[in-house]
């Protein structure tokens, strides 16, 4: 057996809408599709041994043991390398229980889809379960939990940290929608104009100058100092010499730190030797020249959180540490320690396990103990120099014993650094009383204070302190988002999102929007090619000046990675045909319908999802929605219209000669259809079909107005500018150029059936096949060129998609002599440049030359040249 392909799902997708975080392996069985669990000796016993906690799973069986009753049944292999992902990231810390195994349509392939919680693990695990499940089959050892290690690495590598984690769950509880800008830390809360940014727990609106007060210790001293804020006495030094009179200065105990230093790193405390302060000084300043010397503050540590200038909690932290018992040495102390069961690797739990660094060697040095010794009972061994969570240390939740002066304390430091998320370290007896009168001190204030302490403390009440972040960067009302109207369909998707987006336009909205020829931003095309997909939305949802979105969503970008937003104001559903069938999986109508859907169900419950009437397919995507429905059809006196427009529901439909919305069993007739050039008069029938959805999705807007909907749709323009590859008409001398990106056949028929009304004689057809579309649909092609077409170029695509230019040729000439049985003239020229100059230069006087593009810039660039040169008789 063999993976064919492995892809990584991250938003609303084919498999489900709510669990947006999926791996889809494409798994070939090969000769392991004979051979189910039930026929291979001794497979179920090395699973149950190798996966003991297997047992937990329960499978369609719906009771513990469920999967390894399917095992002894027998069932593919397959349906074990999903539970053996899912069980291999659950015992590596990341708890995951979603999983699917079903079949592509080809015998010995499946599609097996489990859920992650880390983008990388996930495609580490399916790796790996295909490993473990071959080592089953074969009888081989495996060494598991080495691969276990691999996960737990990779989690800690890729995921966010416990702070920023947190404020994203807070967030997502909001409804505030979040992007991740980078691997670290870097996380956008919100879209476009509404977005903040936050990097750890700094914010976007955390004042640059008050992280570099906070980053110089020294000056953060001299602040406090002058306001009489409690402060260690001390001095900066940079020599032995300074480091001598600073001593006989202060005397000891000492701490020394560097003046810029974070997380406890290069901090050495109750230096109480002249040799401890020369090393101390050393290794300060291995992350800087100069360092810190203060008086040894003896007490507790503290850490005291406020923010947006609100106290909001604190901790008492304690470093890593044993305590003897006079029986056992210190190392073991640590290993029955590091067996608390809420001891993990890096942040996967409450407390972190505790190691053995050139710090605890030190702290070790210097009481002369090595890992060897005992210590005595009762006696507390510290292993760290600080009190850090990642290193091993404890915290245990004060927060309600704090004294109402030291509060205010608080509160007022974070004033005067001008922090908005703030930690004070505090070495005081306790904070049950002022610090002013137990002679305690403040020796620090940070910048990005970690937020594990408070919201998973080892003791105590944890302290949801995400939410006052959130509550300072979006006020209550409000959830960063902006509205977004999603399309997709088979036709007309572009048409319909370039002319929502010019109805935004007008309004006064600065839109963002996705299309297949690019992406805009305020009508700056700032990407170029198909933009249908989820990198495309992004790079909209990102943009900081943007107010409305408009995405055009195709069925590629959602079968390989899922939708990019989790939530659409309005969706709006053109149609659903036969097109890229065969493709990804999807190998009928009513799949390829089930793809499209997914952009209605992400409709909000208070948002629309906006049918085509006319589609049975589209209209019966309404019974599995949980938003409201409205419809588009043309023809008022559709059964369906009727029906929704009794029960008070919204329609756009096409009457008399107007495109109107009913509101109920009341109509708006908003304009003429010969008003709207887009429609030639009523010709272009497809482009009425695209205004409907556009004028009602715009229309459920309070904020646009029926007469922005009118002046948008009458100076909504077909061409090459505001319409690329859509009904461009091109006027010569004596003929004219129709470019058109009519790419699969109900395409094709909608583009053919509006060139039978227009004048020109004889109607020549530059067309081609897409080879990555069945047989029959390039033939069809073929059938529709023939009915229509008075002559026939054949052309090929810059990408033939798997087939040769010789295949698809003869298919589209099978389908043209189906319905043309007499010859027609036919010219094969492979090159579309060629194929269009070709056509210029033979081009009958009235002719209509009406080419299918393919690179529609390019296509539009040479004709555009072609008639400047002709203007200007170069030709």
């Amino acid at each position: 057996m063999k993976i064919a392909e492995i892809k990584v799902l991250k938003g609303p997708n084919y498999w489900s809408i709510r669990r947006k975080k999926l791996i889809q392996m494409k798994l070939d069985l090969e000769e392991m599709e004979q051979r189910p669990t039930n026929v291979i000796d001794g497979f179920l016993e090395r699973l149950t041994k190798l996966f003991p906690t297997m047992y937990t799973h329960r499978c369609s069986v719906g009771v513990e043991g469920g999967f390894f009753q399917r095992v002894a049944e027998g069932t593919w292999m397959g349906h074990v390398i999903e539970h053996i992902a899912l069980e291999i990231q659950t015992l590596a810390g990341m708890d995951c229980g979603f999983g699917r195994t079903r079949g592509t349509g080809n015998e010995g392939e499946y599609y097996v889809v489990f859920d992650y919680m880390e983008e990388d693990a996930g495609v580490f695990a399916a790796k790996s379960a295909f490993r473990i499940a071959e080592a089953l089959i074969n009888g081989a050892d495996y060494a598991l939990e080495t691969d276990i290690q691999a996960l737990r690495e990779i989690r800690e590598d890729t995921r966010l940290g416990p702070s920023t984690g947190s404020i994203v769950e807070e967030a997502a509880k909001r409804g505030i929608p979040y992007i991740r800008l980078n691997k670290q830390s870097l996380v956008q809360l919100g879209y476009g104009v509404h977005q903040k940014r936050i990097r750890a727990t700094i914010t976007s609106n955390t004042s640059d100058i008050a992280v570099d007060i906070a980053g110089d210790k020294e000056e953060t001293k001299n602040l406090l100092s002058t306001a009489e804020i409690p402060v260690p006495q001390g001095t900066v030094v940079r020599t032995e010499e300074a480091l001598k009179a600073a001593i006989s200065r202060f005397g000891y105990p000492l701490v020394i730190k560097p003046i810029d230093g974070n997380h406890g790193k290069g901090n050495t405390t109750n230096i109480t030797t002249w040799e401890q302060a020369v090393k101390a000084l050393a290794a300060a300043q291995q992350y800087g020249r100069s360092a810190i010397i203060e008086k040894f503050i003896t007490g507790f540590d503290f850490r005291v959180l406020v923010i947006n200038y609100k106290f909001v909690c604190a901790a008492l932290r304690t470093p890593a540490s044993v305590i003897g018992d006079g029986i056992n040495t210190i190392q073991w102390l640590i290993d029955e320690t590091n067996k608390d069961p809420r001891r993990g690797y890096g942040h996967e739990k409450v407390l972190t396990q505790i190691t053995i660094d050139q710090f605890t060697q030190k702290m070790l040095d210097e009481k002369n103990y090595t890992l060897a010794t005992i210590p005595p009972a009762g006696e507390l061994v510290l292993l760290k120099p600080t009190a850090n969570l990642s290193t091993g240390g404890t915290s245990t939740d004060v927060t309600d014993e704090v004294h109402p002066e030291n509060i205010f304390l608080a509160e007022r430091i974070a004033r005067i650094i001008g922090l908005d998320i703030c930690g004070i370290d505090i070495m005081a007896k306790d904070l049950r009383s002022s610090i002013y009168e137990n002679d305690g001190a403040v020796l620090e204030v940070n910048a990005a204070p970690g937020f594990r302490m408070h919201i998973e403390p080892s003791e105590g009440i944890a302290r949801n302190v995400a939410e006052p972040v959130i509550n300072m960067l979006f006020p209550q009302g409000t959830n960063g988002r902006i509205p977004i109207i999603a399309i997709t369909g088979t036709n007309g998707k572009t048409t319909t999102t370039r002319l929502t987006a010019h109805i935004c336009k007008t309004a006064g909205r600065k839109v963002g929007y996705t299309t297949s020829d690019g992406v805009y931003i305020q009508n700056q095309l700032m990407m170029k090619g198909d933009c249908t997909g989820p990198l495309s939305t992004k790079f909209v949802l990102r943009d900081p000046t943007v107010d409305f979105a408009v995405l055009e969503c195709a069925r590629g970008g959602i079968l390989k990675s899922g939708l990019a937003f989790d939530n659409c104001d309005v969706s709006i559903i053109t149609n659903v045909t036969a097109d890229h069938l065969g493709l990804g999986g999807i190998e009928s109508v009513e799949q390829m319908a089930k793809v499209k859907a997914i952009v209605a169900e992400t409709t909000f419950k208070h948002g629309f999802a906006i049918l085509n009437a006319d589609d049975d397919l589209v209209y019966n995507m309404h019974e599995g929605l949980d938003c409201n429905v409205a419809y588009f059809s043309m023809d008022e006196n559709n059964p369906r219209i009727k029906k929704h427009s009794k029960t008070g529901g919204y329609s756009a439909v096409y009457e008399n000669g107007y495109v109107s919305i009913l509101k109920g069993t009341w109509k708006i007739r908003v304009i003429k259809v010969n008003e709207i050039p887009i429609t030639f008069g009523g010709k272009a029938t497809h482009n009425i079909m695209n205004t409907l959805p556009a004028v009602l999705a715009t229309y459920l807007f309070k904020n646009i107005t029926i007469e922005d909907i009118k002046t948008a749709l009458s100076t909504f323009t077909p061409s090459p500018t505001q319409t690329p590859g859509r009904l461009n008409f091109f006027e010569f001398k004596h003929f004219k150029f129709l470019a058109d990106f009519a790419h699969n056949p109900a395409g094709l028929a909608l583009l053919c059936d509006f060139i039978s009304k227009l004048d020109g004689t004889p109607k020549v057809g530059i067309i081609s096949g897409t080879g990555d579309r069945r047989d029959d649909d390039i033939r069809e092609l073929g059938r529709i060129s023939g009915r229509y077409f008075d002559e026939i170029i054949i052309r090929q695509d810059n990408h033939l998609r798997g087939r040769t230019a010789e295949n698809i040729v003869n298919l589209l000439i099978e389908g043209i002599k189906e319905t043309q049985p007499h010859e027609l003239p036919l010219k094969i020229i492979y090159n579309e440049k060629e194929a269009i100059l070709y056509a210029y230069n033979n081009a009958k006087k009235g002719s209509l030359i009406t080419i299918m593009c393919d690179v529609i810039s390019e296509a539009l660039d040479q004709i555009k040249n072609l008639k400047e040169n002709e203007e200007q008789g170069t030709l």
